[in-house]
Order: structure tokens, then C-alpha cells, then sequence
């Protein structure tokens, strides 16, 4: 299992960690993104659908549970699961998209999902720091993810 850690300064370098991850997407992939309220999972999941040139700006999934947005691509699903327990997440349609390999999956608040999903994603951690300021680790699981993150690696890591 690989880690990539980040430290964004303020919102718009998260923006552009996230511009960077979508950059990357190929379809097929599924991206979870855990941390606190106010922590900027909502704002990546934004910025990464707005690559796709998603003219709606998405917003918090938790009223609804689920999103779809249609990319340039392929089809973005936002899903927040925050008011789920693990034993709710059949018949809520994920089996489908999970099939639909011209699709991503972003998933916020994803506890109870992890046992539902593959063990193939890319898990993005958003943790508070003082002001404005965030760690945001990535960590792949699976092979997808894994060779997502390299590419990543080598683009904001560079010297």
C-alpha cells in the first residue's frame, strides 16, 4: 500500500491537488475521501468535477446520498454517506456503477462502504491543521490506484 502526504496551504492548492488528481482519471476509479466536517472533502469533489467541465457545481450529497454528473468523459457519481450504516448500502444502485467502467466514483464519508467496495481506490484524508492549512494524504489500494498515485507522486512532487 502506497502514501502520498500533502500539505496545501490554503483552499485554492487543495483545488489544485484536486485538478491534478482528476487530470489523471481514466475511468473505472474509485476515490474516497475521508476527514472532518469543514475539512475541504466537498471542495475536491467540486473541483474534480468541474474538470470534467460539469457546468452544475455540485453540492453536499447528504440530503440525497447520491449524485450523478455528466463529464466530458464519463459519468461522475458523488455519493456522501455520512447518514449511513454499513447494512443500508444495498439496493442504492452502486452495483451499477461499480459495473460501469466509464465512470468515477467519488465517495465522501465512506466508513460504511468499505466492505461494499472493492479494495481497489484511492483513499484521500483531509485533516484540519491551523488556519487554512490541510494535510491531505493519499493512500492506493489496488493496482489502478496504485499506478494513479505514482503519476501523482512524480506531478506534485517535483522539486
Amino acid at each position: 500500500m502506497q502514501k502520498l502526504k500533502l500539505t496545501s496551504q490554503n483552499p485554492a492548492e487543495t483545488k489544485t491537488i484536486a485538478r491534478n488528481i482528476a487530470s489523471h482519471l481514466k475511468g473505472g476509479e474509485i476515490l474516497f475521501f475521508e476527514g472532518p466536517i469543514g475539512a475541504g472533502k466537498t471542495v475536491m469533489v467540486k473541483e474534480i468535477v468541474k474538470s470534467f467541465g460539469v457546468k452544475k457545481t455540485p453540492v453536499s450529497a447528504s440530503f440525497s446520498l447520491l449524485k450523478k454528473y455528466k463529464g466530458k468523459q464519463f459519468n461522475l457519481y458523488h455519493a456522501d454517506l455520512f447518514r449511513l450504516e454499513e447494512g443500508e448500502m444495498f439496493n442504492l444502485g452502486f452495483e451499477e456503477m461499480l459495473e460501469d467502467q466509464n465512470s468515477v466514483l467519488l465517495v465522501e464519508w465512506p466508513e460504511p462502504a468499505k466492505n461494499f467496495f472493492p479494495n481497489s481506490r484511492l483513499e484521500i484524508s483531509v485533516a484540519l491543521l491551523e488556519g487554512d492549512k490541510r494535510e491531505i494524504t493519499l493512500k492506493a489500494l489496488g493496482k489502478t490506484a496504485q499506478n494513479l498515485l505514482e503519476v501523482l507522486q512524480k506531478k506534485l512532487c517535483k522539486k
